[in-house]
């Protein structure tokens, strides 16, 4: 008999360090508080922002509110790694089409060239939900701060045509409160292949 008990103390113990183990890290500063009860950790948040969409809606962090989101930034006069990016970002839609728990927000770092219309075409292109990715545009120095202070990815203008705009490929997965939970390489299919399972951990931690 003890050795039945030791055999499910062990199981349990395992399927806790599993549990444990599935749970995705918060990315960027980390500050800490005082309160009666002790030191809370407070996280990164993606900050306020304001942009209109491929339908003209407007789109905030309240778009957002209690749900997951996969970000990215591209132009769609790019021709370098913006199409297999969005090839990429289309599996993880596809992977998530019947999930209203999961959105997707793409910026433009071009917005002078990339205006509603030519985002309703681009997304109409890629036969997507507008409900559920919204491809955004905006004042241009809000979306590269965004990029650089919010989410820790790098874009350039280096006023030299197409070419020279120059952005991270980094897929961005943000947790239901706003926190950086996980960066993947948007060009890369193995990291892709992480950030769909990765949202399902993400979905599990959120769910309970």
């Amino acid at each position: 008999m003890k050795y039945f008990w030791l055999s499910l103390l062990t199981a349990v113990a395992f399927a806790g360090c599993q549990n444990k183990a599935e749970r995705l890290p918060f990315l960027g500063r980390h500050d800490y508080i005082e309160t009666e009860n002790g030191t809370d950790t407070v996280y990164h948040t993606i900050k306020p922002f304001a942009f209109v969409d491929q339908d003209s809606t407007p789109v905030t962090n309240q778009t957002f509110a209690g749900k997951i989101y996969v970000a990215d930034f591209f132009f769609t006069s790019c021709p370098t790694i913006c199409p297999v990016m969005k090839t990429q970002m289309l599996r993880v839609y596809e992977a998530y089409a019947d999930s209203s728990e999961v959105l997707f927000l793409s910026h433009t770092i071009d917005p002078e060239y990339d205006d509603v219309a030519r985002l309703h075409d681009y997304a109409a292109r890629l036969g997507v939900n507008s409900q559920k990715w919204h491809f955004v545009t905006g004042d241009k120095e809000k979306i590269y701060a965004m990029a650089q202070t919010s989410y820790y990815v790098g874009v350039r203008d280096a006023g030299t045509g197409p070419e020279g705009f120059q952005h991270s490929g980094a897929f961005i997965l943000i947790d239901d409160k706003g926190r950086i939970r996980g960066l993947y390489n948007g060009t890369e299919q193995t990291s892709v292949d992480k950030l769909i399972v990765d949202i399902k951990i993400l979905l599990n931690e959120i769910n309970g």
